[in-house]
């Protein structure tokens, strides 16, 4: 079965947007969180445009390589401009988890109302492939149900003092197990699964 997997940029101090993200803001004042996506000489082999370290590129593309489907949050959504009517990842579908109306959903877009709803749904549209979690609305709900395998910290060294978290509160501990950290300019990639 494919595995659910949370991979996201992430401030020393947790946050994964700045203080004034929202629709037509994006991230907000959080785009330093994004710059080791460009600043390498080693082009993705999965995203065209991005050129990282070496170290990078291998972590990113390993795990950019494994998703078939990725579930956005809604807040996510709305803050990405819909992602142009597409999704955040060139060949992955994307699966909305919303509690209520959406503005927007395209037909390469799938709406879902729980994150069980929407974890089906992406394993469906995966074909096998593993299934991404983006914004910290969706990765929390996802740990709150059990459903995530593996977390990846993309930590960027700088303190946002502000901004979206990237977890929001859990009702109980989830203890995890260290299986790569890779430190790269700019980024130290934390590689973690799930323990059971």
């Amino acid at each position: 079965m494919s595995k659910v997997i949370c991979a996201l940029a992430v401030s020393v101090d947790g946050y994964i947007t700045g203080r004034d993200s929202g629709p037509d803001r994006g991230l907000g004042d959080a785009t330093m969180l994004f710059d080791w996506y460009f600043d390498g000489d080693t082009p993705s082999q999965e995203f065209d445009g991005f050129k990282l370290s070496a170290p990078s590129a291998r972590v990113f593309d390993a795990l950019a390589g494994r998703v078939g489907a990725v579930i956005a949050g809604h807040k996510t959504y709305d803050d990405s401009g819909h992602f142009g009517g597409g999704g955040p990842h060139p060949n992955a579908k994307l699966v909305v988890l919303s509690h209520g109306p959406v503005a927007e959903i395209s037909e390469q877009q799938t709406l879902a109302n729980s994150i069980e709803d929407a974890v089906a749904a992406a394993r469906k549209l995966a074909d096998g492939k593993d299934v991404g979690l983006m914004g910290g609305g969706a990765v929390t709900a996802a740990l709150r149900a059990g459903l995530v395998d593996e977390l990846v910290l993309h930590q960027v060294p700088i303190l946002l003092g502000a901004g979206r978290p990237f977890f929001q509160e859990l009702p109980n501990h989830i203890r995890l197990n260290l299986l790569e950290a890779v430190p790269a300019p700019g980024v130290t990639h934390l590689h973690y699964e799930i323990a059971r």
